[in-house]
C-alpha cells in the first residue's frame, strides 16, 4: 500500500509555497519603498488557490524533462499570472505606490499565515507518521 502525499497533505504543501513566495513579494515592495517610480505588487491568494483546486479536479499536467540536463520546475505555476500591481490609496509625487506601513502590515500577516500553514502542515505529518507506526 502506498501514500499518496498530494491526498494526504492536501494543499497546504501549495499553500506554505505561495506564502513563502508572497513574502518575497511583499519584502521586495518594502525595500523599494523610496525608489521612484516603483509599482508595489502582491500576489492573490484566492486565485492561486482557485488555480490549484482547478487543477486537483482536472488532473496535473505532468511536466516531462526531455534532457537530463535540465532543470526541474518547481514553485508555484500559476504565480506570475497571479502577481498584480498594487492600487495606491496616496498618490505619491514620485509616482511610486508603495506604502510601508501597509506593506509592513501585509508582510506580517502573511507570515502569521505561514506559520499556520506551518502548524497544520506539521500535524498532518505526525498523523501519517503515527499511521505508520500503527499508533
Amino acid at each position: 500500500m502506498s501514500i499518496n502525499f498530494d491526498k494526504a497533505l492536501g494543499i497546504h504543501q501549495q499553500a506554505m509555497n505561495f506564502r513563502a513566495q508572497r513574502a518575497e513579494v511583499l519584502a521586495n515592495n518594502i525595500t523599494n519603498a523610496d525608489t521612484p517610480n516603483y509599482k508595489a505588487r502582491d500576489l492573490d491568494f484566492s486565485a492561486v488557490l482557485a488555480a490549484e483546486a482547478q487543477k486537483q479536479d482536472n488532473g496535473r499536467v505532468a511536466l516531462t524533462r526531455t534532457n537530463g540536463r535540465h532543470i526541474e520546475a518547481e514553485g508555484l505555476s500559476g504565480a506570475d499570472e497571479a502577481l498584480m500591481y498594487r492600487i495606491p490609496t496616496q498618490p505619491s509625487i514620485d509616482q511610486n505606490t508603495v506604502d510601508a506601513q501597509m506593506e509592513q502590515s501585509n508582510y506580517a500577516q502573511n507570515a502569521l499565515d505561514f506559520q499556520a500553514s506551518f502548524t497544520l502542515l506539521n500535524s498532518k505529518f505526525k498523523g501519517l507518521v503515527s499511521a505508520l507506526r500503527g499508533e
